[in-house]
């Protein structure tokens, strides 16, 4: 990778965190988790323009900063990460925006309401009497659609434009 495009996509990834941690300000709860959608968009696109590796940093760096400043709970992590990942693979593998957008609905609803569970426990001091193992399933799955119908519009509107193109080179 050449330093500029290296350079550009660092750029990006910091722009894509600001806006994730900016919007998680418009987040809502729901049975027990925060929902943040725009946490979801970001994702799908950081999987479009950076790739796996890059979305699940950006997941991961906006996970941290939530947390630290009250945005989010520790569910954050498993509700943003595994979306970031699954939705990177899949677009990296078929260079499709409705894998990306399956890969992040999956990936963050299954997955990531799966993986809450044990943190809910384990790190939020819940009991297992309280949650059932999928309780989070539902929330997260209401939170990474609404991101995914924005992040769908915007894509294909970029795509269309030419422009996810000319930002990868090609």
């Amino acid at each position: 990778m050449s330093r500029k495009n290296m350079i550009r996509k660092t750029a990006l990834a910091g722009i894509l965190i600001a806006v994730a941690v900016v919007g998680s300000l418009f987040s809502f709860p729901i049975l027990g988790s925060r929902c943040a959608p725009v946490q979801h968009l970001v994702n799908i696109v950081a999987s479009v323009f950076l790739g796996p590796w890059y979305s699940l940093a950006i997941a991961f760096i906006t996970s941290i900063i939530r947390v630290a400043t009250g945005l989010g709970s520790p569910l954050a992590f498993p509700g943003s990460m595994f979306g970031a990942l699954l939705s990177g693979l899949l677009y990296k593998s078929f260079k499709k925006i409705p894998f990306a957008v399956g890969g992040e609905v999956i990936g963050t609803s299954i997955l990531g309401g799966l993986c809450a569970y044990p943190i809910a426990i384990l790190v939020m001091g819940k009991s297992s009497g309280e949650i059932a193992f999928y309780a989070y399933i539902v929330p997260f799955l209401i939170s990474t659609a609404g991101g995914a119908v924005i992040a769908s519009v915007l894509l294909f509107a970029l795509h269309k434009a030419g422009i996810i193109r000319k930002f990868k080179g090609e």
